[in-house]
C-alpha cells in the first residue's frame, strides 16, 4: 500500500461505492500450478520450464513497450521460480534456497498494489526484494541457529486488489489467496518442512483466511489493515500468531470494522486480539524488511523459527 492513501483509501472506497464493494473482485489471475513434488530432479524440471515461460513473457513485454514488466521479467526469469503465468495480472512465486534439502520455508505473503511488474521494483518492500532482504538476514543469523536450513518463497499467488479500487476494503481477493496458498503449504508440511508465513498489508487477510487448521508452526503479520478474524482463538490455528507495526506506519488509522462485507475486523496489535507482539521500529508501512531493521531481524527470527530470539 501506498502510505500517502493508507488513511483515506477506506474512506474513499465506502463513499464510493458503499456496500456492493463486498463482492467486488479486483480482476482476474491464473492460479498458480500445482508445486511439483519437492524433489532435487522435480524442483530443477520446474524451474527450467518456468525460465523458458518467463522469456517468452518477457519478449511479449518489449514488444508491447512495457518496460517495467519486461525489466521485472528479466530479473525474474534467472531466478528459481516454483510457478509462473501472466495471464491476468498474472501470478508467480520465487524460492530463495533449496527446498529439497530446507526443513523450514518461509512464504512472504505481500499486499495491495502488487502485481508482476512490481515484482522488484520498490526494493525491501516488493516481494522480490522482500526476499532476497530476508535471505540476507538469515545468513548472518544462521550461525547461531545449528541445523537450520531455511528455504524463502516470495508469493504472488493472488490477484492483489489496486489500493485505490473498492475491492481492497474486502475479502474477495484475499480469498482467492487463501485458496490458492493452502495447497503449496500442505505440500511443503507433508515434505517434512516447518512452515512459517510472513504477510504484509493486505497479505495478512490472505492468510487469515488461510489460517483454520493449515500445517504452519508461526504467522507473522505486519502493517495489517486486519485478518478477517476477531482474535487469534477465532483463526482456528495451532500457530504461533505474530503481529507488528512500525510507529509511523499509516496503516493504524484505517478503522478496524466489519460491516456489510467492508473490513477486515480487530487489530491483530490490540491486546484483546491475543497475537505476539514483536518490535519494529520508527518507519513505515514499506519498511518492515529493510536491511538493519528491527523488524527484519524479528521476522528473520521468526522464519528460523527461534521465537526465543524475537524482541518485544
Amino acid at each position: 500500500m501506498r502510505l500517502r492513501y493508507l488513511a483515506a483509501g477506506p474512506l474513499v472506497a465506502v463513499a464510493m461505492f458503499g456496500t456492493t464493494a463486498a463482492a467486488w473482485p479486483s480482476g482476474t489471475a491464473a492460479m498458480p500450478q500445482a508445486p511439483p513434488a519437492l524433489t532435487a530432479s522435480a524442483l530443477s524440471a520446474r524451474y527450467a520450464a518456468d525460465a523458458r515461460a518467463i522469456g517468452t513473457a518477457e519478449q511479449a513485454a518489449v514488444r508491447d513497450g512495457d518496460r517495467p514488466l519486461a525489466g521485472a521479467l528479466a530479473r525474474l526469469r534467472s531466478r528459481h521460480v516454483l510457478f509462473f503465468n501472466p495471464n491476468g495480472q498474472g501470478v508467480a512465486a520465487m524460492v530463495i534456497g533449496n527446498l529439497a534439502t530446507a526443513n523450514r520455508v518461509a512464504i512472504l505473503v505481500p499486499g495491495s498494489d502488487t502485481t508482476l511488474a512490481t515484482f522488484f521494483s520498490r526494493g525491501s518492500s516488493s516481494p522480490g526484494g522482500g526476499a532476497e532482504a530476508l535471505a540476507a538476514e538469515a545468513h548472518r543469523l544462521e550461525p547461531s541457529r545449528p541445523g537450520t536450513h531455511l528455504a524463502i518463497i516470495a508469493w504472488l499467488g493472488y490477484p492483489a486488489p489496486a489500493m485505490l479500487s473498492p475491492a481492497v476494503m474486502t475479502s474477495g481477493d484475499a480469498g482467492r489467496g487463501a485458496q490458492a496458498l493452502r495447497p503449496l503449504v500442505t505440500a511443503l508440511a507433508r515434505h517434512g518442512d516447518q512452515v512459517a508465513l510472513l504477510c504484509h498489508s493486505y497479505g495478512s487477510v490472505v492468510c487469515g483466511l488461510a489460517a483454520p487448521h493449515l500445517p504452519v508452526t508461526d504467522i507473522a503479520v505486519f502493517g495489517s489493515p486486519g485478518m478477517d478474524a476477531s482474535s487469534v482463538a477465532s483463526l482456528d490455528t495451532g500457530a504461533r500468531v505474530w503481529a507488528g507495526r512500525e510507529s509511523g506506519d499509516s496503516i493504524k488509522y484505517v478503522p478496524h470494522i466489519q460491516l456489510f462485507g467492508l473490513g477486515f475486523g480487530a487489530d491483530p496489535m490490540s491486546p484483546g486480539f491475543g497475537a505476539r507482539i514483536f518490535a519494529t521500529g520508527a518507519s513505515g508501512h514499506s519498511g518492515y524488511l529493510d536491511p538493519g531493521s528491527v523488524s527484519l531481524r524479528n521476522l528473520t527470527s521468526i522464519a528460523l523459527g527461534d521465537s526465543a530470539a524475537v524482541t518485544r
